[in-house]
């Protein structure tokens, strides 16, 4: 009886763990929306069930099957991508089992930023936080790297095709380029400022996450972050500013898995 309850135990936290990583997997991808109908679906089918509705049952029964495969065509890109990260190994990090970026990636960072300001390259980097950002990844073109401040640099090349639109990085990786972001409505920004600061500060007021914006015409280095901009950022503060940002990151990440302080 004993070892039943054990088994009990450890049969209900692995299903629990294994729901929570898949909804926290479709967090962000437009699945989200298709999942809130299906649970709409779900309430209605237990709801006719209750009450004796027995057209509504034998609809649902007798269209089961193709729901399923309707299912299975709906989520095939969210299903393809996870499937391919689990082989690169990138499945983990995107679960968040794996530490943030360490000081080397920071440096990497900014150096790239230091670059572009130097070079009057109008950049636009965003920096996630919790916030799914799977819909602004989606209008853009996945890369899915390694970051090297020489890949950022070639990416906002003016030649580049990419150049245009924001970079999103999510740990150490580079997520994907040429991503388009929601412009800000704010009458409280300077209307001297271009589409890219607006850009910037359109997404931190819908997000959580970080961005950067070098200015094309100027050079200077901006932050967007819950809605506010701050301008005229230079190399130190930024540096700081980055390595609070992943300070905070890996607090948030040992909190949930208290093993990592061990590796620290």
């Amino acid at each position: 009886m004993h070892l039943r309850w054990v088994l009990d135990a450890i049969d209900i936290t692995v299903v629990a763990v294994f729901l929570y990583y898949i909804l926290y997997w479709l967090r962000g991808t437009q699945a989200v929306n298709l999942l809130r109908g299906l649970i709409l679906l779900a309430v209605i089918y237990i709801s006719a069930k209750f009450l004796g509705l027995y057209t509504i049952n034998w609809m649902f029964e007798k269209f089961a099957a193709v729901i399923l495969v309707i299912l299975i065509i709906v989520f095939q890109p969210e299903l393809r991508r996870t499937l391919v990260q689990l082989g690169r190994g990138g499945f983990l990090s995107r679960l968040g089992l794996t530490p943030p970026a360490s000081s080397w990636f920071i440096r990497a960072l900014v150096r790239a930023v230091s670059q572009l300001t130097e070079d009057k390259i109008g950049a636009i980097l965003v920096l996630t936080r919790t916030a799914g950002l799977g819909e602004y990844i989606e209008s853009g073109t996945r890369i899915d790297a390694a970051l090297t401040s020489e890949l950022l640099v070639s990416i906002f090349e003016p030649r580049s095709l990419l150049h245009d639109g924001a970079v999103i990085i999510e740990g150490d990786r580079i997520l994907a380029a040429g991503c388009l972001l929601p412009l800000s409505e704010s009458k409280l920004l300077d209307k001297r400022l271009g589409t890219r600061h607006r850009a910037a500060v359109g997404l931190s007021e819908l997000t959580d996450a970080l961005v950067i914006v070098v200015s094309e015409s100027t050079g200077t280095i901006s932050l967007a972050e819950n809605g506010y901009l701050t301008r005229f950022v230079t190399r130190e503060m930024l540096e700081e500013k980055l390595f609070s940002f992943y300070r905070e990151q890996y607090s948030r990440l040992e909190v949930k898995l208290p093993w990592l302080k061990k590796k620290k």
